[in-house]
């Protein structure tokens, strides 16, 4: 066991990988939360890949880094987090903070755009961007990998499970109508994208959830969400339908 000095009660020990082609993140991350928690750190490098597997033998783990306080290992990151009573997300759990932090900067860069270009702090247009901005960024989470959110599109999408092809279209048009809504341009072609793919979402996310009584995860940010599918999956369908019978609307004036 790695020695652990007694002349402090708050001191802990760490062995970490710090090689030339690798510095573990996960090490420098356990060193900033113990000196964060007030640890006084004996910092131990593993600097080739030879010390680290003997290392790991040696203490009968697999990972580094790997830490000890008072003479008890902790574990690594991970470990030590749940150690200080921290928050540590396990596999499969699910969480609305991707959501929450696109809508956030989403209404930020709307609210942002209002008082930039119309010199006032809130206006019709801000809620037009803030949907607008929304779609796009959705969009772009959708687009980084279009195969694995089709797939997950599957579990519940209506029209997707009757032509399989609309779960890889649907990023596309996504992105078609919000970067058209955000520039107020061609409405001919927006307002009829934002119609269809909102009612068909809206439909699907209300019959998966609320008559099927489904749990599933929603592919709204992409294929590896880990958000549930529910009352937000819904609320972003029904904005992009009004913002298209709003654009209805507008048309009419």
């Amino acid at each position: 066991m790695p020695k652990d000095s007694t002349d402090s009660a708050k001191r802990a020990t760490i062995y970490r990988m710090v090689m030339p082609d690798h510095l573990c993140p996960y090490g420098l991350k356990s060193v900033d939360l113990l000196e964060r928690q007030g640890y006084e750190v004996d910092d131990h490098h593993l600097t080739t890949r030879e010390e680290t597997d003997a290392f790991l033998q040696e203490h009968g783990v697999e990972t580094s880094p790997q830490t000890w306080i008072g003479g008890e290992r902790i574990g690594g990151y991970d470990d030590l987090r749940r150690h200080f009573g921290k928050k540590v997300r396990e596999e499969g759990e699910t969480s609305y903070q991707p959501v929450i932090a696109i809508f956030a900067v989403a209404a930020a860069a709307a609210f942002a755009l209002t008082w930039g270009l119309l010199g006032t702090a809130i206006a019709i247009r801000t809620a037009e961007w803030f949907v607008a901005l929304s779609m796009c960024i959705l969009a772009i989470r959708k687009l980084e990998d279009v195969e694995s959110f089709s797939t997950m599109f599957l579990n519940y999408d209506l029209l997707a499970r009757r032509w399989v092809p609309y779960g890889r279209i649907y990023p596309y048009g996504e992105a078609l109508a919000g970067v058209l809504m955000l520039g107020g341009i061609l409405p001919w072609l927006s307002i009829p994208v934002a119609l269809f793919i909102g009612t068909i979402g809206a439909l699907s996310v209300f019959k998966a959830v609320y008559i099927d009584r489904r749990e599933l995860k929603c592919a709204c940010v992409g294929g590896s969400s880990a958000v549930p599918l529910g009352f937000v999956s819904l609320s972003e369908n029904l904005a992009m339908v009004a913002m298209g019978l709003w654009g209805i609307v507008k048309l009419a004036l």
